[in-house]
Formats: structure tokens, sequence, C-alpha cells
């Protein structure tokens, strides 16, 4: 971790400091809340050292200070033995612990390793908190399709290397979910996971939000941004819809792949990046760069490790599995007992082409549970795109042949004109083809 360490007195900054490089910490230093503050505005500070009697100053004015502002730095106040009311005091106003001078380095190691794990323990409450509010937080990374399940066994084995990999796939096909995965079976599955979706801000806002920037560095830039390449330190940078990424940034990202280094906005300091980059995209890359809208050697660099993550429409043995998994987590949502679709639904939701991909099933699903009544759910609880043609027979988009689809609207035609002619003028032939087919379908 990157620890500023707050004290007026030398000595205890230069122990503190020899302390905490001994146990892999970077230490920053400040005598004064002034200095502090500058320490913050250049640094990414993961945890303070913080003493209560801060020269002609007050360490817990300070420490309020930091809270009103909703700093997130866990702050360890020194105290004295004699002044254990001021280490109560500084509980009080926010302090994550105590620590009494005079210490010794051990207190330190077990004081940081508490809080490692306590910081640890919050990540991943948080994490799960944004897996539950996730719209794909049902998907299951399970698949009867064998090109899907090469996709996720290539997908895990990968997982726990370094490289970087690229998932493709229409949207709403679960790559934001694959990737989450991917981290999680990673060696920095106890770090962040951070996405930032590129089609969403500006060129200057999106390169402000990735790499961070100085106050001032822009009209707008009221005060210090560390960016998303900070926040996922030591974890995984996921890059949702790289394709949209504007030409301007793309050599900064492929000097972040390169040489792990980058600058903030109006920053000429150069700094380092310990991260793991996923990135995903619905378009066709190589025609992208073909025409010049890619550089080559960004795409190269991305494309260490190539996912492809298939329409559902060409995943019709999933089809169900998925739309199961989704009813049992909506039914339960809603407080509904035991729900299931019935064979002509289960038949509708296979033939159905499924445009939107799992998330159209998604918001398909959850409507049909809010609308059902009853334990079943029926094809009148779906979207009117999954109700049965009115005159019965198989639809375009269902999973049939072409030759099927033919001979239905062959038959529909001639029943609704009264002539072979005028059947054959809408349908486009001529009438001795017409006739022909007609014969063959055994039609009278």
């Amino acid at each position: 971790m990157n620890i500023l360490v707050v004290d007026d007195e030398a000595n205890i900054l230069r122990t503190t400091s020899i302390a905490l490089k001994s146990m892999g910490h970077v230490p920053f230093t400040a005598e004064s809340s002034r200095r502090a503050e500058f320490v913050l505005a250049e640094e990414k500070i993961d945890a303070m050292f913080l003493d209560v009697m801060l020269g002609s100053e007050n360490g817990l004015d300070y420490l309020s200070k930091l809270k009103e502002r909703k700093e997130k730095i866990p702050v360890i106040v020194f105290t004295a033995h004699s002044s254990i009311e001021s280490a109560v005091e500084s509980m009080k106003r926010g302090a994550y612990d105590y620590i009494q001078k005079p210490f010794i380095p051990e207190e330190i190691r077990q004081m940081l390793t508490k809080l490692e794990a306590s910081v640890a323990l919050e990540r991943k409450v948080d994490e799960l908190e944004e897996q539950v509010a996730d719209n794909n937080s049902t998907i299951s990374l399970e698949s009867k399709e064998p090109v899907v399940q090469k996709t996720f066994e290539v997908a895990f084995k990968a997982a726990n290397s370094e490289a970087t990999i690229m998932i493709l796939g229409p949207s709403g096909t679960g790559k934001t979910v694959l990737a989450r995965n991917i981290h999680m079976r990673s060696a920095r599955r106890d770090k962040p996971f951070i996405t930032i979706n590129c089609p969403s801000l500006s060129k200057e806002l999106l390169e402000s939000e990735l790499f961070g920037h100085t106050k001032g560095s822009f009209t707008g830039a009221i005060k210090d941004t560390w960016g998303k390449v900070a926040a996922a330190e030591g974890g995984t940078l996921f890059l949702d819809e790289i394709g949209e990424l504007p030409m301007e940034i793309q050599p900064k990202l492929l000097r972040l792949l390169q040489d792990r280094e980058y600058e903030r906005l109006g920053d000429n300091r150069t700094r380092k990046a310990d991260i793991r980059v996923i990135a995903a995209t619905n378009r066709d890359l190589s025609q992208e760069v073909a025409e010049g809208k890619f550089r080559e050697d960004l795409f190269y660099r991305l494309k260490v490790i190539c996912l492809e993550m298939p329409p559902l429409s060409e995943r019709p043995l999933d089809i169900m599995p998925l739309a199961e998994r989704y009813l049992q987590y909506f039914t339960k949502r809603e407080g509904r007992g035991d729900v299931h679709f019935s064979e002509t639904t289960a038949r509708a939701m296979v033939d159905y082409s499924w445009p939107g991909n799992l998330r159209e099933m998604r918001n398909v699903v959850e409507r049909a549970v809010i609308l059902s009544v009853g334990n079943e759910i029926e094809t009148t609880d779906l979207p009117s795109d999954f109700s049965e043609d009115e005159e019965g027979g198989p639809r375009p988009g269902q999973m049939i042949s072409l030759a099927e689809l033919e001979e239905t609207h062959i038959r529909r035609i001639i029943a609704k004109t009264d002539s072979l002619d005028e059947a054959a003028r809408i349908l486009g032939i001529d009438t001795a083809t017409l006739y022909r087919k007609r014969k063959r379908l055994g039609m009278t």
C-alpha cells in the first residue's frame, strides 16, 4: 500500500518509513497537514498514520476535515500513552484505529495486517453488491453448446495469466460477466475490478476518466482526479466497447499496455501501473483496422487471447437453461412460489431469434414473472413478438428450414386469393412455377 505518515517528529517519520519499507509498503511523509495535502494531491494514498499532537496543530481537527471531505482513506492515529482520551475522541471522529507512542514495528505490522483484511472485505462486499445489482448477475457460465464450452475453457485457462484478453460478441451476450469471472479466477481476484465504458463520454472526459487529471488541466477540472487506471491498481481494468475508443486516446492506451506507464492530464509525471487489461467490443476490429479507424498495433496488443461470445440465436441448447435461471431469480425476488414455463411457452422461447440476446431474455422473463397468474407462464405473458401466429404454423425467425417456411407461406397465400395467377403475382413467381410447387406440396 501507499501509506502517508503525518507527524511533526523527524525521528518518527524516519523510523516509521523504514518499518513500512521493510514490510513491502511505499511510505510518504509529511510534517504538517499542509504538506499532507500536497502529498494527497500528488499520490494515490491507501492509508494514513496521523499524529494527534501535530506541532501547533490538532491532528484530530485535520482528521475531521478529511472526513468532512468524504475522503475514504483509513486513518490510524498516533497518540501518547497519557492521551488515551484523545484516542477515544479520534475513533469518534472517524479514525480506523490508534497506536500508542512509543510503538515498535511489530505493532505497525499487526495494525496494517488488520487494515488490509478489512479493506479486502469491504472491497469484496462492494463487488458482491455490484454483482447483485448487475443486470447480468444471473447469467450462468455453463453451456451445452460445444463452441461456447470451448470459449469458457480457453477463458478460464487464461484467467491466471497476465495476458491481455479481448472478448468479441454482439451486445447483451454476457461479455462483462465473462470478464468479471476471468478476474475472479485470477491471482488479482482480491484487488479491484474496474469497468470503463468507452462510448459513454466525450474524448476529453474519457481520457480524464481513464488516466485522471490535475486541478485546472481543463475547463471544469475543479479538483484532482486519479482515474480508472489508478483505481484498478493491482487488479483488472475492463474496457467495455473498446471499438469506440477515439483515435486520439489509442496511442496512450498502447503505451499503457506496452510499458505499463501513463500520465494524468495536466501532469508531466510518469506513473507506473500494475494492472491487467480485458477489453470487449461488438465491432469487427479487423474491419476497423482496415478502414483506418483503429490502430493495428493496439489491435494486436489487445488480442493476445481472443474469445468470442456468440449471439443467443446460435445457442439453442442453452436457451431454456438460461431462461430457467432467470425465472428462479425473479420468482424469488418477487416472492412467488413454484413458477414454471408451459411447454408452449418453452417452445416459443426456443423458436424466438432473441435479437437482444441475454439482456432481452432477462427483461422478457422479469416481465413474465410480474404479469403471470398462477404457477405457469403462458405465451400470453410474453411480449407480442412471442405470440403464436394467429394462423398457427412456422414463423420467420424460428429454428426451421426455408422449405418449411416456404410451404406455409404458399399455402396461406393460395388460401387467401381467388386464383393461381393472383397468388403467383403476390409471391413474385410465374404461374407455371407456382403450379409445380403446388403439385409437389400435394395441394389440390
